[in-house]
């Protein structure tokens, strides 16, 4: 009797498998597509590969942080001092609930970042401090160096 069910088990098991291993040559799907999608799709690609670079990468680094205020006028009032007399600084505003955080610059080293904080400190005179932040290198920044 075991053997009997043992045999009748394998016989099942066997005629079971679901997969056909033959191929199926029923009706088929034609996909028109319009060619103005491939040349969209290159576009595209295009454009973030140019965002990327445009962006540039980031690392650990330090800012300064000029001002923290509630008052956004006043926030932007530094930001434009800075435009005026650091062009070459960029700044950045940030609002954080309720405070208006301005930020400026891109330092890797913090002797770069002591040396501007010693000149922003004439035009800020309640203080700037040196802030460890993520900053934004630019790779044509580095090659001009090299």
């Amino acid at each position: 009797m075991k053997q009997i069910f043992f045999f009748l088990t394998l016989g099942f098991t066997f005629s079971s498998f679901a997969q056909d291993t033959t191929l199926y040559q029923g009706p088929t799907v034609i996909v028109h597509k319009d060619p103005r999608v491939d040349a969209l799709v290159k576009k595209q690609a295009s454009i973030n590969s140019a965002f990327r670079k445009a962006a540039g990468r980031t690392m650990k680094g330090y800012r300064l942080l000029i001002i923290n205020t509630n008052s956004r006028d006043e926030a932007i009032a530094a930001k434009t001092k800075i435009y005026t007399y650091f062009s070459d600084q960029k700044s950045y505003l940030t609002y954080q609930s309720p405070f208006f955080k301005l930020k400026a610059g891109n330092y890797q080293t913090r002797e770069e970042a002591k040396k501007y904080q010693n000149l922003m400190k004439t035009l800020f005179p309640k203080g700037v401090f040196i802030m460890n932040d993520t900053i934004e290198v630019r790779p044509e920044k580095e090659a001009e160096e090299n």
